[in-house]
């Protein structure tokens, strides 16, 4: 798993720090965004053919770990 986040870097001067792969000009974020929409695997490796499909399991776990590592707040009922 841990190779699998070295896929993910962040460069200020790559999209500003965005987490992005292999310094690629391919965020986290638009990924995950496309896999939001129904966007299959297959569909953004053919749009984008520098990825990998490691790359977006890489994607997806990163996900995971900011998720996971969140604090819950009490929410309040409006």
């Amino acid at each position: 798993m841990e190779n699998l986040l070295r896929r993910i870097t962040f460069d200020k001067d790559v999209l500003c720090g965005k987490p992005v792969v292999r310094g690629l000009r391919i965020s986290v974020e638009m990924i995950l965004d496309l896999l939001a929409k129904g966007t299959s695997w297959r569909e953004i490796l053919e749009d984008y053919p520098e990825l990998e499909a490691d790359d977006i399991q890489a994607a997806l776990l990163y996900a995971h770990h900011l998720v996971a590592g969140e604090t819950i707040f009490e929410r309040v009922m409006a």
